[in-house]
């Protein structure tokens, strides 16, 4: 009783509330798809712990209760070879929660895994990432620049590249490799999709649909597949705007900056905006390292 007490004490005594508790140490979820992965762990986790309890207390009560007495003489309990209620009972009841969990599973897998035919339509925004050793470029195919080139952002030794993205629209992602198998990775999404190569050789599905994301914010993404050297300073970040922030920063991308002469970069269209954090001009969540073998061999020999 004491145990348990202190296990219910824990999050009182920490400030915690019970949704963080119950989080297992999860991110908080920006997306709806990201909410109902979260809440499948959540409640597996506690069906699992459930069922611990249930098994730690037979455990515990058979080793009280059945424990040899002083009194005994040394000779073995009856023995029973069958018992079919109990064997019934232990065959149907994990069966019962396997069933659950497989239902449950499917039902958030096809979520989650929707693409625009399941979705019910074109998303509102469509973004292509190419992942390569070792950095990320992202495009907008839907929207031109002046070079007559679809936007976009590639990211380099120096600079981690930004994705910008809107809240509150859906958004698809279609992804490939020209070298090996890499790993998209926004922990606030709750979710890693492998980004493999060619994947029309291959006959791989390679695009899926989020209905939105929730909230303004900058977010760390990763590779989260070993793909070679450099593969930990593979980084980017996601930056969540209000639509109307996104659809000017959409359209500064498609114009030329009149003080280089060039298309707007990524930066240059974000610290025109000018709105505080979330439109600082670099990566706000993590840093570049350099990538160049022969910088670093110059580095190390010097």
């Amino acid at each position: 009783m004491v145990g348990i007490a202190g296990v219910l004490a824990v999050p009182v005594l920490s400030g915690c509330s019970v949704e963080e508790v119950i989080r297992f140490g999860w991110p908080v979820g920006v997306t709806p798809e990201a909410e109902s992965m979260r809440n499948l762990w959540t409640w597996s986790a506690i069906a699992a712990l459930l069922v611990g309890v249930i098994t730690w207390g037979t455990m515990f009560w058979t080793m009280i209760f059945h424990r040899k007495r002083k009194d005994d003489d040394g000779s073995l309990p009856r023995q029973t070879q069958y018992n079919l209620p109990v064997e019934l009972v232990f065959t149907a009841i994990p069966t019962v929660i396997v069933a659950v969990l497989f239902g449950f599973t499917v039902n958030v897998q096809n979520y989650v895994d929707k693409d625009e035919a399941s979705a019910g339509g074109p998303a509102d925004v469509r973004v292509d990432i190419v992942g390569f050793q070792w950095n990320w470029e992202f495009s907008y195919p839907d929207e031109l620049g002046p070079d007559g080139r679809p936007v976009s952002t590639l990211g380099t030794s120096d600079v981690i590249p930004i994705l910008v993205l809107p809240t509150d629209r859906s958004i698809e992602f279609t992804q490939r490799s020209p070298d090996v198998v890499h790993s998209f990775w926004v922990p606030e999404f709750l979710f890693k999709r492998d980004v493999f190569p060619f994947p029309e050789r291959n006959d791989q599905d390679n695009s899926y649909v989020i209905d939105n994301i929730d909230t303004e914010g900058a977010f760390v993404g990763r590779c989260a597949e070993l793909c070679g050297t450099y593969h930990s300073q593979m980084n980017f970040e996601v930056r969540a705007l209000e639509p109307a922030l996104y659809d000017r920063y959409i359209q500064l991308r498609k114009e030329s900056n009149p003080v280089t002469g060039r298309p707007y970069t990524a930066g240059e269209a974000l610290q025109q905006l000018n709105c505080g954090e979330w439109c600082a001009p670099e990566a706000i969540t993590t840093t570049p390292f350099p990538t160049d073998r022969g910088q670093l061999a110059a580095q190390v020999t010097g």
